[in-house]
């Protein structure tokens, strides 16, 4: 045990600056992507799912158009999207290197994602819900943000959690053309100079950091559930 804390004593010593910067760039590169990417993503995954056959508002043609949409951008690997889009980033932000230009990408990736997760969200509900409402009279902008959102929250939680976790892997795959973060210091410290000690110690500080965003997820999910609460 007193080797352990001195190895990892000597070893933040040397790198604890470069560590904590890289975990600050994985952080931005995360939450910042995670927030822009419901942005565009949240009205998207509503559109699809209201205007399906089945939804309040159905749209066939609107509805194919979207799900063509989701799909191929889900389809499309994310290294190879970091490379593509490498243009695009350049002329947003001027570089392709760092967090800031990596945020870019993992905005274009997640969007899609984002959508079909909210899309299954609300798809989850309880159509007898949605009846009461319209039986009640309410239109279908009061069944989208009283009823179908509210209703389908805790869902819309976990899958924050699960887009967050998974853009903490895009941004190591980021690394690997110079995004920044974890990822690019396990690539370019412990990939291309050996160094298995800083490898070990990127992918140890990745695994807590998803192990605390699911928790959190988690709990959140299960302190706003009705059912867990017993108010159904």
């Amino acid at each position: 045990m007193q080797e352990i804390f001195e190895f990892l004593t000597n070893l933040f010593q040397e790198n604890g600056k470069m560590i904590l910067e890289g975990i600050k760039d994985t952080l931005y590169m995360t939450f910042m992507a995670t927030f822009v990417s419901y942005i565009f993503g949240l009205p998207i995954g509503i559109l699809a799912e209201v205007s399906r056959k089945g939804g309040i508002s159905p749209m066939p043609t609107l509805n194919k158009i979207l799900g063509a949409i989701i799909n191929i951008g889900r389809s499309i690997p994310f290294i190879i999207l970091l490379v593509a889009v490498m243009p695009i980033t350049r002329s947003i932000v001027g570089t392709t290197l760092g967090p800031k230009a990596a945020t870019v990408p993992l905005i274009i990736a997640a969007i899609p994602f984002v959508a079909r997760l909210v899309e299954s969200s609300l798809r989850e509900l309880d159509g007898g819900v949605i009846e009461a409402a319209k039986a009640m009279g309410a239109n279908d902008f009061q069944i989208i943000f009283k009823v179908m959102l509210p209703e389908s929250l805790p869902s819309l939680v976990l899958g924050i959690s699960l887009a967050t976790i998974t853009l903490i892997g895009y941004t190591a795959m980021a690394g690997t053309v110079g995004g920044g973060g974890l990822g690019d210091i396990a690539i370019r410290f412990g990939y291309y100079r050996y160094q298995t000690d800083i490898m070990l110690v990127t992918i140890v500080l990745l695994v807590l950091i998803v192990q605390i965003i699911q928790s959190v997820g988690n709990r959140i999910s299960k302190k706003i559930d009705k059912r867990e609460k017993g108010e159904l």
